[in-house]
């Protein structure tokens, strides 16, 4: 096990940061989601200003520095953005290896992913954020002698080498992950033309996506109480009670000051809440930043393109893990708003009342109809049965004749078959 420390620097001069105490405790869980670290102890360290050469003060870093050495430490992960001249001056004075927040969930995600397209989005956030890294901290970056051996003038330095290795490395994983985007397209295409809605799960990660999706599919996707637990999309169909079959997708969990080279390497998977029919935003309504974390999801689905247009249904989860007396006010917030629903994945309780919610923005307000189709028409009959819309149905010499009771959702879709 690596004996790792967790740093959050508390900088008094930046207005938007968030409450110390509970970011430390989010990093300390970002690091126990990394195997293999062993987390000996944590600090937050307020900062004045940053440093600009080291990040913390020389007095700070010599305070550290002595109770680093005295715990054994080998990593140290800071939660902020360590520029890496600053990583290279602290790794040098602690004798640690030392992680930012962006190369900690680079490391994560890493170690989550599962699927070939996961894989590849992951290396390419990777090379992003280590190209921006590369600095001249060892002696083969010195100059290199350019010509044919004898005296010429100076060639690529090494930095400049290892840059355009990257890019090298990084335009044939994008060649890779187009043709997983392609793939990806056609499968929504595919889907399209077996018209079922889609419903995406999204939230803050640890919201318990995971354990509300295993509830209502049936599925084993792996839910722990672990930041990240679940990386690579996953969607199923389910049958809501009294209503249409749907596709339920479940996506990777967001966070707050998640690393740009992760949302744009992200874009192909999370695109699939772009083609979502219905939202369901995820909230661990226990947790003491429950907004923050809510703002956080906004903001990223925001970045995403994602409008006011799309219909979302906040689940407030986790009232299992709530005293009786927050348990009770936030029921009775939730039941001031139509669109809010208090639930517990866990326990199931709640869980009925959101179901005929997301039926409802489904399905719609329904009427009834008549429908003359002739008999070779066989495959818009087959539609209509599948999705459970014919109430009855005629038959005489020109085809069939079937009352339908369905929504202007249903009604377009059909126009397209």
């Amino acid at each position: 096990m690596t004996r790792a420390w967790v740093l959050h620097p508390d900088i008094t001069s930046d207005r938007t940061r968030r409450a110390a105490q509970p970011a430390l405790a989010e990093a300390v869980a970002l690091a126990a989601a990394l195997p293999g670290l062993d987390v000996i102890g944590s600090d937050v360290v307020r900062l004045p200003k940053p440093q600009p050469g080291a990040l913390f003060g020389s007095g700070k870093i010599d305070e550290l520095a002595a109770v680093f050495k005295e715990q054994e430490i080998e990593l140290v992960l800071v939660d902020g953005p360590v520029t890496p001249v600053q990583q290279r001056n602290l790794e040098k004075a602690w004798g640690v290896k030392l992680l930012d927040r962006t190369g900690l969930i680079l490391e994560i995600f890493s170690d989550r992913a599962a699927t070939r397209e996961g894989v590849l989005q992951v290396e390419m956030a990777a090379l992003s954020y280590q190209r921006t890294r590369l600095v001249r901290a060892w002696t083969h970056l010195e100059r290199q002698r350019g010509g044919l051996g004898f005296v010429g003038g100076p060639g690529e330095t090494q930095i400049e080498a290892d840059r355009r290795a990257i890019d090298d490395q990084l335009v044939r994983l994008r060649r890779q992950l187009d043709k997983v985007v392609k793939t990806r397209g056609l499968h929504r295409a595919a889907r399209a033309k077996v018209p079922y809605p889609i419903v995406a799960l999204v939230g803050y990660t640890n919201a318990g996506k995971s354990t509300l999706f295993n509830r209502l599919t049936g599925a084993e996707v792996m839910a722990k109480d672990m930041l990240f637990a679940t990386l690579d999309p996953t969607m199923r169909a389910v049958r809501l009670p009294d209503g249409p079959e749907v596709i339920l997708s479940d996506t990777v969990g967001f966070i707050s000051d998640l690393p740009t080279e992760l949302v744009a390497a992200f874009r192909a998977t999370l695109e699939e809440v772009l083609a979502a029919d219905l939202i369901l935003h995820v909230r661990d309504i226990s947790h003491a930043e429950t907004e923050e974390q809510a703002k956080d999801v906004h903001d990223i689905l925001s970045s995403l393109g994602v409008t006011d247009t799309t219909p979302m249904i906040e689940v407030w989860n986790k009232i299992d893990a709530m005293d009786a007396e927050d348990r009770s006010a936030a029921q009775a917030r939730a039941d001031r708003d139509p669109a809010v629903f208090a639930t517990s994945a866990l326990t199931g309780e709640g869980l009925e009342p959101l179901l005929s919610a997301v039926n409802a923005a489904l399905e719609g307000e329904r009427r009834e109809d008549s429908v003359h189709l002739e008999f070779g028409e066989g495959r818009k009959r087959a539609w209509l049965f599948d999705k459970g819309l014919v109430e009855e149905e005629t038959q005489d010499e020109t085809g069939y004749t079937l009352r339908v009771r369905w929504s202007a959702k249903d009604a377009r879709q059909f126009e397209t078959l």
